[in-house]
């Protein structure tokens, strides 16, 4: 599996990268750092009466993401990330601390954008697409295999599920989130 997983991570160095996705990337990357874009979308949703159900909904997703991505599965299984295997990449950004699986950016991602679509919010096709587009992002950084980021799809996927099952349940019993 491991070579399969270089063989997309070569080729996308290889026949995808640009001087502008070199420049672009890495800020794209930069919006997913500890979830602060998925974070700020929330707060600005959560002032407005109308929206703040879907600001609920990310912030619960986005702390599920972070129990099950960052707390529990990270150490568990302590993955070394791609660069560290194969030292021949000069990456783009600061050499991230922790371990690659699963990918944190790419969970936190998709379990606002998830969250978004299954509350029925407007904001989920370009949550989705940035979403994306920070997965995306990991990969072409070379700082996340690409089952990685599938694993953070799948747990995204799984955050806002839950998530929106969380908040209907409390509305349904009158519980205050």
């Amino acid at each position: 599996m491991v070579d399969f997983e270089f063989a997309i991570l070569d080729f996308i160095q290889e026949h995808l990268r640009t001087s502008f996705g070199d420049f672009i990337m890495p800020i794209i990357s930069m919006l997913g750092n500890g979830g602060i874009i998925w974070l700020c979308i929330s707060g600005v949703l959560c002032i407005f009466p109308k929206y703040r159900k879907y600001g609920i909904t990310m912030l619960i997703a986005i702390a599920l993401d972070a129990l099950i991505c960052n707390v529990t599965l990270k150490p568990l299984i302590a993955r070394m990330r791609p660069f560290t295997v194969n030292t021949d990449i000069s990456l783009l950004i600061d050499a991230p601390k922790d371990y690659s699986f699963p990918s944190g950016h790419t969970a936190c991602s998709f379990a606002s954008a998830f969250s978004l679509l299954f509350s029925k919010c407007r904001l989920w096709k370009p949550s989705m697409i940035l979403a994306f587009l920070i997965a995306f992002s990991r990969l072409y950084l070379y700082v996340h295999y690409p089952t990685d980021v599938f694993a953070g799809i799948l747990i995204g996927f799984i955050a806002g599920f839950i998530a929106c099952i969380i908040y209907r349940t409390s509305e349904k019993n009158n519980i205050l989130i």
